[in-house]
């Protein structure tokens, strides 16, 4: 797979920002699926997990690897948030299959990829007013 970061610094197109709605909406009626934003993007989450969002221009899914070699095959791409930093497990859909109807079986195949995997935690939220590491005196 060619690495490729697509546009991390710009906003995502408003198009592209409604074919991912479109294309994430069926996933929502999923027990623990959610969208959230990660990276300033929209992003879909199931039990913790990101399976597919949006960067800049591009739209990623997170996959196992025969999928994302499947996916290379295609024309997808490593996906790398910041140039030369790969982030592991995740790819760019083609330009030809970021479209709510091309991208469905793939987004299907992420959450079903991420349902695999334990859930994560949920993190703890820091005391408003207290630093992290620091202790309250009396």
């Amino acid at each position: 797979m060619a690495a490729s970061g697509g546009g991390g610094s710009a906003k995502s197109p408003p198009e592209l920002i409604e074919r991912f709605e479109t294309g994430t909406a069926p996933f929502l009626a999923e027990p623990g699926v959610r969208r959230r934003q990660m990276f300033g993007y929209p992003a879909c989450v199931a039990d913790g997990h990101m399976f597919t969002s949006l960067f800049g221009d591009r739209w990623v899914v997170r996959l196992p690897d025969d999928a994302r070699a499947e996916l290379a095959h295609l024309g997808g791409s490593a996906f790398e948030p910041m140039p030369g930093r790969p982030m592991n497990g995740y790819a760019l859909l083609p330009a030809d299959l970021a479209d709510p109807y091309a991208a469905h079986p793939w987004i299907a195949r992420a959450l079903a990829h991420v349902r695999t995997l334990p859930p994560k935690s949920p993190r703890p939220r820091a005391t408003k007013g207290v630093a992290k590491g620091s202790k309250k005196t009396a």
